[in-house]
């Protein structure tokens, strides 16, 4: 039987609006501790929303955001900020400060807020570098890192404070295919390694074969189906078949079976 305490994120009937407009509406969801949750959808669908309200960012139009049991919707502001502390987020522009080395980036949450000393900081910084694969590269300036390696550097910094969930922000865009499959095998290794929790927002299929213990698909800021991998390939929802099977929307009154006839595109 599950328990609240299996589940480190609670998402309940969740409604953001902008103005008027309902962006998400009647979400929910849970994320195990230890997981890697993945939300997928195209663009505009509301997921990069729902990050937003997930780390706090935005406060919903109503429904609750438990994070460990505790409202996040609800807390004050500097409750809120303190609950941050135990997250970590992962940009998809990496958000390095390109006048710091790659070491005073991934030190600076130790810095800001903690009191460690300076040699405990710079220990602590050099460990997440070598977990990320950058050990070595403490002195060099974001300019001087590839895309990938920017990428590396981001987690390493949202890995500084010892989180319990990090969130990551289209780990893959930018990406060759071959660094964006050893990005993922990062984000699997940390999970496996410090049983951490990872939320993955993107619209990557083959990442989200790699990563994902559990999908959930929105469309028009709706969930329309929530799953293992193999449940949503399996699934008969048209829209999220077309999804999967990357079939172009309908142009022009045609069909994509009549565009597929035409083109020979899938």
């Amino acid at each position: 039987m599950d328990r609240t305490e299996d589940y480190i994120i609670e998402v309940r009937d969740l409604t953001v609006k902008y103005g008027d407009r309902a962006v998400l509406e009647g979400i929910n969801f849970k994320v195990r501790r230890g997981e890697t949750f993945v939300i997928l959808g195209g663009s505009g669908c509301g997921k990069s929303t729902l990050l937003r309200n997930l780390v706090g960012l935005m406060r919903p139009y109503s429904g609750q955001i438990l994070i460990n049991g505790q409202d996040f919707t609800a807390m004050s502001d500097e409750r809120r900020v303190e609950a941050r502390k135990r997250m970590g987020m992962c940009f998809q522009g990496s958000a390095l400060f390109n006048s710091m080395t790659l070491a005073d980036n991934v030190a600076l949450p130790l810095r800001e807020h903690t009191r460690l000393n300076e040699s405990t900081i710079e220990i602590m910084t050099k460990i997440k570098l070598e977990l990320v694969g950058l050990s070595g590269y403490e002195d060099f300036l974001p300019a001087e890192l590839s895309g990938g390696m920017k990428k590396r550097a981001g987690l390493a910094r949202a890995m500084a404070m010892d989180p319990e969930v990090i969130f990551y922000d289209e780990p893959s865009a930018g990406l060759d295919p071959i660094v964006a499959a050893g990005l993922d095998t990062l984000i699997r290794k940390m999970q496996n390694t410090f049983n951490l929790t990872s939320v993955v927002v993107t619209h990557e299929l083959a990442s989200v074969r790699l990563i994902a213990d559990v999908v959930c698909m929105l469309k028009s800021g709706r969930i329309v189906e929530l799953g293992t991998i193999a449940q949503l390939e399996a699934s008969e929802n048209p829209f999220v078949r077309q999804f999967f099977e990357r079939r172009p929307e309908d142009e022009g009154g045609q069909s994509s079976e009549y565009i597929h006839a035409v083109t020979g595109l899938e």
